[in-house]
């Protein structure tokens, strides 16, 4: 089979998605290595990769660093009688825009009341993003994004902000999750250009300009919000 498509990797995806629903690969199994999934579909690794990094988010793959890819033990309940894996798209592109009014105002607040130990969590998280992308480990690259936007949020020394954002917080994690499996696996440049905006948001509000910290953060979720928009 030959895929030639600028939307290959949707097709990728469907096709994977097939052979899961109808029991090919069943919970647990490892599917073939992402040279073998090139060659049988005709494609480009990249697109195997982000076929593979879709499913991932959306719950249906266990994708192991330097151990291959497997069927989830536990499929998505939802998803067993094959519905759509894109179904949630509006439901994260909700919770962006929640996000973009929420964290502007919560980095502008962080620039401007942030204390020493707000800042020196800030970079401890930094460097574990940095780590975890030198190691390609995706796992703590989403744990640290996540931290590093509540950290923000405790660095604005509001306490209705910081309760705003704890009760996003499974949410929150859990798009971060997706939106970074669907954009930045399958290309670690771009990985990098996500560190260096996380990087530019902190020095900002180490600055203390609260309308650059707004603008970056503002800037960054809209970007995440147009590659969402294009993926799902």
């Amino acid at each position: 089979m030959k895929i030639e498509t600028e939307k290959g990797h949707e097709i990728v995806s469907r096709i994977l998605l097939t052979k899961i629903s109808e029991g090919e690969w069943k919970p647990g199994d490892k599917l073939p290595s992402v040279v073998e999934l090139s060659s049988s579909f005709g494609v480009g690794r990249s697109t195997v990769r982000e076929a593979l990094s879709a499913l991932k988010a959306m719950g249906w793959l266990d994708i192991r660093h330097g151990g291959g890819t497997f069927v989830k033990k536990e499929l998505p309940s939802e998803r067993k009688d094959g519905a759509d894996p894109f179904k949630d798209a509006a439901s994260m592109m909700e919770l962006l825009e929640v996000r973009k009014v929420l964290e502007t105002g919560t980095a502008s607040l962080a620039a401007r009341n942030r204390k020493d130990e707000d800042l020196d969590a800030l970079q401890a998280i930094l460097r574990t993003m940095r780590e975890a992308l030198e190691r390609d480990d995706t796992a703590a690259g989403e744990q640290a994004d996540v931290a590093f936007h509540a950290a923000i949020a405790a660095a604005s020394h509001n306490s209705l902000l910081s309760g705003l954002m704890d009760s996003l917080a499974e949410r929150l994690g859990r798009t971060i999750g997706q939106t970074r499996e669907l954009w930045f696996y399958q290309e670690t440049s771009t990985a990098v250009r996500l560190l260096e905006e996380h990087e530019g948001i902190y020095e900002a509000i180490a600055a203390g300009n609260a309308e650059e910290a707004s603008r970056l953060i503002g800037t960054h979720l809209t970007k995440v919000e147009n590659v969402l928009r294009e993926r799902l």
